[in-house]
């Protein structure tokens, strides 16, 4: 029988429902990746909220990046809607797309409005094993059609494309002030010591601790931070607070070592193949650790608080980028 995708016709337009979150939405560029690869005449455009947009920007697997509103994806006009959120709001908008086939995950809460579900990526792989997010995600290209091959890496663009020059010219004509103060002649840590949980996040001192010997082997730490976090701690490095999303693409693409806790921004590094270490607590990191990149990953039984600075930077020193 043929595959849903052998039965698409040609130039047909898809609408990939991912809503959030930021990780959610990097691992999914894998996967859009391996559909454009297949086929591509398809149409792909990309339900996403606005936080989020800037991880699918520019790329060149995506022609549109629709707002999350019905109007907006039955007006797309998609003959196959993929949802690979599974929340009650992404079911609604499977529903009022209209599309002929409407596919998700036969896990998903009310999967009865899809046309087509989805089994577990382990049975479409065929092992049964904990699977990457990046791998549960590609394994619905594989369902549709996709033929089975090696999933690459996340794909984002935007990037340090003129290196070290091309910042100091965003900030030399202020268009991005959160990235005013860096210095880009030094070779740059990007540090990220925040997280969505306290048991996710590994202290602020010892985040201290690391930069400060960073700062003494001749790296130029940089705090990233979102609207919300606490940067009291951090106060005498520099610190990038609140910058667009498209701005945290860029000065992450351009560090030469990445350290944080387990979110969005330590998936933008491995992305970027920017080398990582990344630090785990109650999260799996056989699901979500760095996918394709020369990455470390801490994890201790007791907790990530258990992880000491000492480990950190062997970890970095191992990345080969620490002096």
């Amino acid at each position: 029988m043929s595959s849903i995708l052998e039965r698409l016709p040609e130039g047909s337009r898809v609408a990939v429902i991912r809503l959030r979150s930021l990780g959610d939405s990097v691992l999914t560029t894998p996967a859009l990746a391996l559909l454009k690869g297949r086929r591509p005449d398809l149409q792909i455009g990309v339900v996403v909220e606005d936080r989020f947009r800037a991880a699918f920007e520019d790329n060149p697997d995506v022609e549109r990046i629709l707002p999350p509103e019905a109007r907006a994806i039955f007006g797309w006009g998609p003959r196959l809607t993929l949802n690979l959120h599974g929340g009650t709001r992404s079911m609604a908008f499977t529903v009022a797309s209209c599309a002929a086939i409407r596919a998700g995950f036969a896990h998903h809460r009310y999967s009865f409005v899809y046309s087509h579900a989805i089994p577990r990526a382990q049975e479409i792989i065929g092992q049964e094993r904990v699977v990457h997010t990046a791998e549960h995600l590609a394994s619905a290209m594989f369902w549709l059609g996709v033929p089975r091959t090696e999933i690459p890496r996340a794909k984002l663009s935007g990037g340090w494309a003129l290196g070290r020059t091309g910042l100091e010219h965003r900030i030399g004509n202020g268009k991005a002030e959160a990235l005013r103060g860096l210095k880009p002649t030094l070779p740059t840590a990007v540090i990220h010591p925040f997280a969505s949980s306290p048991s996710k996040t590994w202290p602020a001192e010892r985040f201290v601790t690391v930069a400060e010997e960073l700062a003494r082997t001749g790296m130029a730490p940089v705090f990233l931070a979102g609207p919300g976090d606490d940067t009291h701690a951090f106060e005498h490095f520099t610190i990038v607070k609140n910058a667009p999303l498209a701005d945290v693409k860029s000065l992450i693409s351009g560090a030469q070592l990445f350290i944080g806790n387990d979110s969005g921004p330590a998936h933008i590094a491995a992305a970027f193949g920017v080398p990582s270490v990344v630090l785990f607590g109650s999260s799996d990191p056989a699901i979500w650790g760095p996918w394709r990149t020369d990455g470390r990953v801490l994890q201790h039984p007791s907790g990530i608080a258990s992880i000491t600075p000492g480990e950190v930077l062997e970890a970095a020193h191992g990345l080969k980028v620490v002096a």
